[in-house]
């Protein structure tokens, strides 16, 4: 009986931890668009006082050119981020199922036992077929 509340517990323990690193990468891809989002608008703010948005062009602004590249790097992790997403979604349905199925096991065992108790005071019925 202990081993199995401890394998509940336990089953618990790694489902949890893998709904935290659900939230937490997904905390993470939102933190991300948001910056490439303010990258963005300094950028175009950037190109607009220096008149000039054409990062090929030798007099385009280096902070606009710096922040070009900061997003592009935010936004390369973000799609990083969103592979490793799907990676740990599946890891935490795996974990629920796991938790699932040691859960049911604990739930028939005890009405296995219940049946055994029953049967050992005499109160179990046994069924019969109709007409028998």
């Amino acid at each position: 009986m202990k081993s199995r509340d401890t394998l509940i517990r336990l089953k618990r323990f790694q489902a949890e931890e893998k709904r935290r690193r659900v939230a937490q990468i997904e905390a993470m891809i939102a933190e991300f668009s948001r910056m490439c989002t303010d990258l963005d608008r300094e950028i175009a703010t950037e190109e607009q006082k220096s008149g000039n948005s054409d990062p090929a062009h030798f007099a385009y602004s280096t902070y606009a050119r710096a922040a070009r590249t900061r997003r592009d790097n935010l936004s390369n992790s973000s799609g990083e981020l969103r592979t490793q997403l799907d990676e740990a979604k599946s890891q935490l349905r795996e974990a629920q199922e796991e938790l699932a199925k040691v859960q049911s096991l604990e739930g028939r065992e005890k009405s296995g036992e219940r049946i055994v108790d029953l049967s050992r005071d005499g109160e179990l019925m046994t069924l019969r077929p109709a007409g028998a």
